[in-house]
C-alpha cells in the first residue's frame, strides 16, 4: 500500500509516542484533529496501523545488555528456528535478512552473563549452523 507524505509523518509521529493525543499530533503535523482521527482510524482499517505497543524508558532500556545476533540456519530449518526464536522472551525481534547470515535477532537481557547464555541457547538451536554477536553500546535515535 502506497501512503501519503502525510500518513507517514503521522505513523513516524506515533512510532515515538503512540500515546500522544489527537490534539498534539494534530499540532505537530499542522492538520485539524479530525483529519488526524480519520487518518489514524484509516490507517486502522486497511490494517497499516497493526496496533500498539510500550516503549520503555531510555534508562532503564539503556540499563539492559543489547544485542544483535546474527544468524546462520541449515538448509529448510527455517520456520522451526523461527518457532524457537519466537518462544525466548529475550528475544525482542527477529529479522529475515540478505547476506552472510539468514536471521537477525535484537536481543534484550540484564546482564552480559545472561547475554552469553542466550547465545549459547540460540547455538543450540536444532537448525542453527552458527551466530555471531554485537553488543549495542549505544543508540543514536529510534523511530
Amino acid at each position: 500500500m502506497k501512503l501519503s507524505a502525510a500518513d507517514e509523518l503521522l505513523l513516524s509521529v506515533l512510532r515515538e509516542n503512540a500515546r500522544a493525543s489527537t490534539a498534539e499530533i494534530a499540532r505537530r503535523l499542522e492538520l485539524s484533529r479530525t483529519t488526524v482521527q480519520n487518518r489514524i482510524e484509516r490507517l486502522e482499517a486497511k490494517g497499516v496501523i497493526d496496533g500498539y505497543t510500550v516503549r520503555v524508558h531510555d534508562d532503564y532500556e539503556r540499563s539492559r545488555i543489547r544485542a544483535h545476533i546474527s544468524i546462520t540456519v541449515l538448509p529448510k530449518q527455517i520456520a522451526a528456528v523461527v518457532k524457537a526464536l519466537k518462544a525466548m522472551p529475550e528475544v525482542r525481534m527477529l529479522h529475515s535478512v540478505s547476506g552472510g547470515h539468514d536471521l537477525i535477532a535484537l536481543a534484550a537481557t540484564a546482564t552480559a552473563e545472561e547475554m552469553d547464555v542466550l547465545t549459547d541457547r540460540i547455538g543450540l538451536i536444532d537448525g542453527v549452523e552458527r551466530t555471531t554477536t554485537s553488543i549495542i553500546l549505544s543508540t543514536k535515535f529510534e523511530r
